[in-house]
């Protein structure tokens, strides 16, 4: 066989060897003889870890450092690997990594019918609306765009997440002209700051108020959902 024979067959083997290496670490970490932290672990309790290295990835890509990227990358792909794997060995959940990766490739190769079919979209607002009615399609159970939105999000996230259904059913617009209209995000920055600060020093929870707020909206969302 040549080298470059030889080269093409390695390849096609083992075309991702450090994943392969750390998924065997893992296995080693929580089998028998191996870490007793590691092996006691459930869902619920690496929950706390998710989040840390979800907001630490986070942190990473907005300083923009490539090696700090690259580590917490690699902290949150761990956390899909130690859960793929506690299912693994949980018999009344009984799936693995491969399952997890098939049911995400079929989810983005329906999702994408532009683009493994023979559906046009040739813009971002027309994925947009292909992939709407593509989950809307999977889930016939859910009655509500709300349903399946995590309350959980950061209630700005969240904002912007309901403003943008609130805008598809007529409740709020979104097109006009901005009622406190910026020139940079560092400008918003400083509003939402001193808005904050305003609000603690007259004794009130910005988060609070704001999520408070956002139940109102769910309502008329809601509301309008049953009407339309």
């Amino acid at each position: 066989m040549s080298e470059t024979s030889a080269t093409n067959t390695s390849s096609r083997s083992a075309p991702n060897p450090q994943l392969d290496k750390l998924i065997a670490v893992m296995a080693q970490l929580r089998a028998p003889g191996g870490c007793p932290w590691d092996a006691e672990q459930t869902h619920e309790s690496l929950i706390r870890y998710l989040l840390e290295e979800t907001y630490e990835l986070i942190d990473a890509i907005e300083s923009g450092d490539r090696d700090d990227m690259i580590e917490e990358l690699g902290d949150v792909l761990y956390q899909v690997l130690f859960h793929a794997d506690i299912a693994a060995h949980t018999p009344e959940e009984n799936f693995t990594l491969e399952d997890v990766a098939a049911h995400m490739t079929a989810k983005m190769v329906g999702r994408h019918p532009h683009v493994f079919g023979d559906a046009q979209a040739d813009d971002a607002d027309a994925v947009m609306a292909v992939w709407d009615d593509l989950k809307k399609a999977e889930k016939p159970g859910r009655t509500s765009t709300l349903d399946g939105v995590p309350q959980a999000m950061p209630a700005l996230l969240l904002a912007d997440k309901l403003l943008g259904k609130a805008d598809k059913l007529g409740l709020v617009a979104m097109d006009g002209p901005p009622p406190f209209p910026f020139e940079t995000e560092d400008d918003l920055g400083a509003l939402l700051l001193t808005l904050v600060a305003s609000a603690k020093n007259q004794g009130m929870d910005a988060e609070r108020a704001l999520r408070t707020a956002l139940r109102g909206l769910q309502d008329d969302i809601r509301d309008a959902e049953l009407a339309g």
